[in-house]
């Protein structure tokens, strides 16, 4: 049990969202609930836990009837909170949720949640850790897919297993190490006691490498994959774009270097989130100062992006036999460094100008895609390779182990990481008679500091703050 939520109000707000709809929950949390209910309700008595009973709702106040909905009581601590809760489950009309907000107002002792604070008294409680709550977080914002299933596993808990076990080997660790310096002399504990820690801080280094070294992988699909849209001018990108969102985002003409500066479109493929962006024609000379600033800022993007879809003028290609020796060419042309060719796929556009048997003979070449933006000619195909490629980009978060999806997590890992590693390396470049064991072992405790950081074991406020503050106010 953590320590207790610092502020013992009776908290309520809004859990449905904001606008007109159908049916608004109106959640109330703290020690006025069952006095909420018996003076909101007439009831007696609170109604059975967790089932739902309808009934007429008053004003605290005046008395008058506000509407007739459903309650549902949830006493602590067997609640999202750990407090008593009651849920009312009322018309959404804007009028009705305000002579909620009015009546639960004019009790003692209580008012509007503040943003994430249910969930931060779920916390407090100890109902769930700080990855269980940012997971839950992620999980509210999830937009596609892929990032429903990776944020559900974080929030039912399977990263906060994953930190708490290797959490745990550490604190045995520790705990051997010690009993190792305050009685082997008295031949109670032998050598052996020590290299059986030893060797669960080296699994758990080893662990943490390989966790570590995961190319980013949750983070890339917690926040989108950045995709640059990459060409000559007048290759078709701004079509490409247009095609992919299904919707004008790119002006597109025959004139080259339309476009001038990063136009940005959020898409989901394949259940990806992906942050597409058309950017201005890559070309070594130009006379115009706006569109240079255009290809400087495209260049800058295609340096942070994570994927680069390069569009080819298909028509331009002289000879099939020579297509690879153009393409790699192009690619020189236009100064994309040799690091972001594995992050490269190729796409020949404008392919309905060519020939049948031209057309057939490049199909037969796998390292790029046919496409026509004009007629949407190997669109299917095209789909199928970029989802195979942020599939490798992101992953699978129903097969794989949990992912680190939080820059803060990857930071406090690095520290934690570190600090195993100048213990190991101390234990085995020290010898035997030379080492303390019992100063060293501070380096083990930090360790099991920036993990708790992770979890909220060790809690720091501004970090709380920060967490909590991307909640809206019913969460």
């Amino acid at each position: 049990m953590r320590q207790a939520c610092r502020n013992n109000s009776t908290i309520f707000g809004l859990s449905s969202g904001f606008g007109k709809c159908g049916v608004a929950v109106i959640r109330v949390s703290g020690s006025a609930s069952r006095a909420i209910i018996h003076k909101k309700t007439r009831l007696k008595q609170c109604p059975e836990p967790r089932r739902a009973l309808l009934t007429k709702i008053f004003h605290g106040s005046t008395k008058e009837m506000i509407d007739r909905g459903l309650l549902l009581w949830f006493p602590g601590p067997n609640s999202f909170t750990g407090e008593d809760t009651i849920e009312f489950h009322v018309h959404g009309g804007s009028a009705i949720v305000s002579a909620m907000y009015d009546s639960l107002a004019t009790f003692p002792d209580t008012r509007v949640a503040e943003p994430g604070e249910f969930t931060k008294r779920a916390f407090f409680a100890g109902k769930m850790d700080l990855t269980e709550v940012e997971g839950l977080a992620d999980l509210i914002h999830a937009e596609t897919e892929a990032q429903r299933k990776q944020a559900l596993r974080q929030a039912n808990g399977q990263l906060s297993c994953f930190y708490n076990e290797m959490r745990t080997q550490l604190v045995n660790a520790i705990a051997s190490i010690e009993a190792y310096i305050d009685f082997s002399e008295d031949q109670d504990v032998d050598d052996g006691v020590l290299s059986v820690a030893v060797q669960k801080i080296e699994t758990v280094i080893e662990e943490l490498e390989v966790h570590l070294n995961d190319n980013r992988r949750g983070e890339r699909l917690r926040n989108g994959v950045r995709t640059a849209i990459v060409g000559a001018p007048n290759v078709g990108k701004s079509s490409l774009i247009n095609l992919l969102s299904q919707r004008n985002v790119s002006i597109v003409t025959s004139i080259a270097g339309t476009t001038r500066d990063i136009v940005e479109s959020h898409y989901d493929i394949g259940g990806y989130p992906v942050i597409l962006a058309d950017t201005a024609g890559l070309r070594a000379n130009t006379d115009d100062v706006v569109e240079s600033e255009g290809i400087a800022r495209a260049r800058t993007y295609v340096e942070g992006a994570d994927l680069l879809l390069l569009v080819v003028d298909a028509s331009r290609i002289e000879s099939v036999d020579r297509t690879d020796t153009f393409i790699a060419e192009y690619i020189q042309a236009l100064g994309i460094e040799e690091r972001m060719i594995p992050h490269t796929l190729i796409i020949l556009n404008k392919c309905d100008l060519l020939d049948n048997i031209t057309l057939e003979r490049l199909k037969n070449n796998s390292t790029f895609s046919c496409l026509s933006c004009e007629n949407k000619a190997g669109l299917p195909e095209l789909m199928e390779r970029i989802k195979t490629r942020l599939e490798q980009l992101c992953g699978n978060p129903e097969v794989e182990s949990p992912t680190i999806s939080q820059e803060r997590h990857r930071f406090h890992l690095k520290q934690c990481l570190t600090y195993l590693e100048r213990f190991r390396d101390y234990f085995h470049e020290t010898s035997a008679t030379d080492r303390d064991l019992a100063i060293v072992t501070h380096h083990l405790r930090n360790a099991v500091r920036c993990i708790g950081k992770i979890t909220g074991t060790v809690e720091t406020e501004e970090i709380l703050d920060v967490i909590f503050s991307t909640f809206c106010i019913g969460k």
